[in-house]
């Protein structure tokens, strides 16, 4: 028997937790995606692993479609956001703006941002468009 998409993205989120390099992780993500095209949360999760291993491109067409999935996520706009500024993309203010909107209906899903980006910064210190998006949000 084959695993579960669910089940499966579950260990890679307990991967990810543990610390294991988004390198290893991809392919878990990519093979959750390919079982469940339409789960929004994997999408956003691939976006974020290519963000860290620096493949914006790869980052820019996974959050592109975990937005078009679920337009009212925070983090899926921000990976998105992260990614076009990472590919010199423009557009970036407006996917930021929605993420403030959402978030300030939701103190949980606002803290839940600020922790993914500190962890991102923990994983990547140097991570400028990681770096300007936080202060965006958070000191705006």
């Amino acid at each position: 028997m084959t695993q579960s998409a669910e089940s499966l993205f579950e260990q890679g989120i307990e991967q990810y937790k543990a610390g294991a390099p988004a390198s290893d992780l991809i392919p878990v993500f990519k093979e959750v995606c390919d079982r469940a095209p339409k789960s929004s949360a994997a999408l956003t999760c691939l976006a974020w692993l290519y963000l860290l291993e620096e493949k914006p491109n790869s980052a820019l067409k996974a959050a592109q479609k975990a937005v078009k999935i679920t337009p009212q996520d925070p983090q899926g706009r921000i990976n998105l956001a992260l990614a076009m500024l990472d590919s010199g993309k423009k557009g970036v203010r407006d996917h930021i703006d929605e993420a403030l909107h959402v978030m300030m209906l939701s103190s949980e899903l606002k803290e839940e941002v600020k922790q993914n980006l500190e962890e991102g910064l923990s994983r990547k210190p140097d991570w400028k468009s990681l770096q300007r998006v936080q202060k965006w949000l958070f000191e705006s």
